[in-house]
């Protein structure tokens, strides 16, 4: 009656969040606008993201986390308040319960600003579970079974990859390497090619509407808006589903280099299990067109993409948290004191 418990699923492109009873809540970016003459917060979520490239100097529109990780505590400490304030809104309320994700490669220091943040945004307890385990509870792998399920959860900043067995991670190996090297890797190769530049928002509305990891029977192209580099005025260029294959080649082998790795560590045991299962990709990487069918004909294993594979990660959190406080069923909590 007086507490509630909330899910956060803290990424560096967007922060879902969801309420136990309820589902996930709330879908945001995780932007912030800030006046630099007061340091006022004016914006959060995605009326921030819409003030990106388009604030005047007195304003700036930052994302807090870098590659997973926080890169500026007060200002994702400000952005968590108020998606605590919006989660618990109509209700009695003392202070929540919140579980938070954080990528497998994070660092004791890295976790420990997480854990900071949440409380001074005001929640009364605070746990940490490493994504791509929410990412498998979410995917609806048997995470809890003695046998082996590999996820590869691609994100905005981080790329995790873990096999997971019997409630935990038995090996896993995380790259700051996803969605949003991806975006940077197209601007930079329309730079260079094209003599054009272009903002991050529209590199990943390239990437979405005709991006792909693998040659597909039907492409596209899109025309893009840009500055001229040559003479400075506006442009406009036609990219082709080719052209952003090209751009994003390198961040995706890097990603199949993470995979490759992870499954050369694998107990044979375990590695017999995902031969049988298969590879789940979760996260919003994983809606790149084709790079399922690059992953199974670089692995030799069945690859298959998670339903709604950006909410796992949430999904499994809040599954997660009903487990760890309600049953005490599988409860290893990182403890701060």
């Amino acid at each position: 009656m007086f507490t509630r418990d909330i899910g956060i699923d803290l990424g560096t492109s967007n922060t879902l969040v969801c309420v136990k009873g309820r589902g996930i809540i709330m879908r945001e970016p995780s932007v912030v606008a800030v006046d630099v003459r007061n340091d006022n917060v004016l914006a959060v979520g995605s009326q921030a993201k819409e003030m990106i490239g388009r604030t005047p100097g007195s304003i700036v529109a930052v994302r807090p986390l870098k590659n997973g990780v926080i890169s500026d505590f007060d200002v994702t400490a400000t952005m968590l308040k108020k998606f605590l304030r919006d989660a618990v809104k109509g209700s009695l309320f003392a202070r929540a319960r919140v579980m938070i994700c954080i990528p497998a490669g994070v660092t004791e220091v890295e976790s420990h600003a997480v854990y900071d943040a949440a409380v001074q945004a005001g929640a009364r307890d605070v746990d940490l579970i490493e994504e791509p385990m929410a990412a498998a509870i979410g995917a609806g792998l048997p995470a809890f079974d003695a046998s082996g399920s590999m996820i590869v959860d691609i994100g905005g900043g981080t790329t995790d990859v873990a096999i997971i067995s019997l409630g935990d991670i038995v090996t896993s190996r995380s790259i700051r390497t996803a969605g949003e090297a991806m975006d940077e890797a197209i601007v930079t190769y329309i730079r260079r090619k094209h003599n054009l530049l272009i903002g991050d928002r529209t590199a990943e509305q390239l990437k979405v509407s005709i991006g792909s990891a693998y040659p597909l029977e039907t492409e596209g192209s899109v025309e893009i808006k840009g500055r001229n580099l040559v003479d400075g005025l506006p442009k406009n260029v036609l990219i082709s589903t080719q052209e952003v294959r090209e751009a994003i080649s390198a961040p995706v082998a890097e990603i199949l280099d993470v995979v490759k790795l992870t499954l050369e560590n694998t107990p044979p045991e375990l590695a017999a299990d995902i031969i049988d299962r298969g590879i789940t990709l979760t996260g919003g990487g994983a809606m790149l067109r084709g790079l399922d069918r690059l992953l199974a004909q670089e692995t030799g294993m069945n690859v298959h993409v998670a339903d709604n594979p950006m909410d796992c990660v949430a999904k499994g959190t809040l599954k997660r948290l009903e487990i760890g406080i309600e049953g005490d069923y599988y409860d290893k909590r990182r403890k701060y004191e």
